[in-house]
């Protein structure tokens, strides 16, 4: 019979995934990165499949049959991303081949609005594809890259991001939540600061998006990226959100076609939103995928799957701790679905080697936040990411594999 916790059950979600029932090197499958990457459902799975067995064609331009059928699948996908993070419309959803792109899109179809006297602010904590972007705006123009410090316990306080904005403040890009230390930024409030100050709110939500409720008119950001592949659907797929208004007033991010309205040699002019900045065939089996993905994950009650990971992280958080020589980072009261630790004296490279061979996929080392290593005096850690797949089990089988590496190198 299935365990039922918290009003889903736990075996019947593991079914839908398949490599779930694998091994590895002998051993059963114990999946905890998902932070970095998450694992398929089957809908997903066999919806790519018959796309390409039953229904593949090219979007938008034929005026055949399949092109019309692929083209609505396309759409409705827009469609139901739309609604899953409450959009206006959805022209306001561009997909792009991931957050990385989202972000990249953004800060070079700002540039125009940046000079040397203006500032961009992030934090401590954030993912290099939330610095280097801005980096590069920075040097392209003049513009000054300011950093709103981290608390002692991981956390990003309102009172930090305050006292670092200032009149020439024109874009915050901050993350939703920390891909190493699971912190939850106040988005509300940070957003609400921004337009304070006449700043543009960009968010990193690639692992918000997974672990929190997303309503982009109630957070009243002005843009949201996200990639697919972390939301259980296919990579080379993602998604931007940003507002109507302030999209219509961006120039295209690249050329090609499909986003325009007409060329000449002289001059070309632009497609309406969202064409205008999706250049090119797009990800079109990708796009379809992830919103089946989408659809499956809201399938379930958010409720059930936040109490259950929130239950999972706590019990994981007791267990590790009683190891004798853990040491965990990110303990802020807003966190989720992260957990980053070292074992003292064990490189974080060699204990996930260790635990490989028992079966068991975790992340190690500076996962893509060096700044933030730097800050905690660390070299890397070893991460434990949870998704609504996991269970206690898997939490058992890692601090039984952690205690034994602990004995094979101390």
């Amino acid at each position: 019979m299935s365990k039922k916790v918290f009003g889903f059950s736990i075996s019947d979600v593991r079914s839908d995934f398949p490599i779930l029932g694998s091994t590895v090197k002998g051993k059963p499958l114990v999946y905890l990165d998902s932070a970095a990457s998450a694992q398929k459902p089957f809908p997903v799975i066999e919806h790519i499949r018959n796309q390409y067995l039953n229904e593949y064609s090219n979007v938008h331009r034929g005026a055949y049959y399949l092109s019309g059928i692929l083209t609505e699948k396309f759409e409705e996908s827009r469609r139901i991303i739309q609604s899953f993070i409450n959009a206006k419309s959805a022209r306001e959803i561009i997909f792009t081949k991931g957050a990385t792109e989202a972000i990249n899109l953004v800060s070079n179809t700002l540039s125009g609005k940046i000079n040397n006297d203006s500032e961009i602010l992030i934090t401590a904590l954030e993912h290099h594809s939330n610095i280097v972007p801005w980096q590069m705006l920075c040097e392209r123009t003049g513009a000054s890259l300011k950093v709103a410090p981290i608390e002692q316990d991981g956390s990003v306080t309102i009172d930090s991001i305050k006292k670092c904005i200032t009149k020439k403040t024109r874009i915050i890009s901050v993350a939703h939540v920390s891909n190493v230390l699971g912190t939850i930024l106040p988005l509300k409030e940070i957003a609400s600061l921004a337009h304070s100050c006449g700043a543009k709110l960009m968010v990193d939500g690639c692992q918000g998006i997974v672990h929190q409720m997303v309503d982009v008119q109630e957070i009243d950001c002005d843009f949201y990226a996200f990639s697919g592949h972390k939301l259980y659907g296919p990579n080379g797929i993602g998604v931007l959100f940003g507002k109507e208004e302030i999209l219509d007033g961006l120039p295209p991010y690249q050329g090609g076609g499909d986003m325009i309205s007409n060329v000449t040699f002289e001059k070309s002019e632009w497609a309406d939103l969202p064409a205008k900045f999706e250049a090119g065939t797009p990800p079109i089996v990708p796009a379809i995928g992830l919103g089946v993905a989408v659809k499956y994950f809201s399938s379930f009650d958010r409720r059930d799957i936040d109490s259950h990971e929130k239950e999972l992280m706590k019990y994981s958080i007791e267990k590790l701790l009683s190891i004798n020589g853990i040491r965990l980072f990110g303990t802020s009261e807003e966190k989720c679905a992260v957990i980053s630790f070292l074992l003292e004296g064990v490189h974080p490279h060699d204990l996930a080697t260790v635990l490989d061979n028992s079966g068991i996929c975790v992340r190690a080392g500076h996962h893509c936040a060096q700044p933030l290593m730097d800050i905690l005096g660390i070299p890397g850690t070893v991460r434990a990411s949870l998704a609504m797949y996991n269970d206690r089990n898997d939490i058992d089988i890692l601090v039984d594999a952690i205690s034994h590496a602990k004995r094979i190198f101390l």
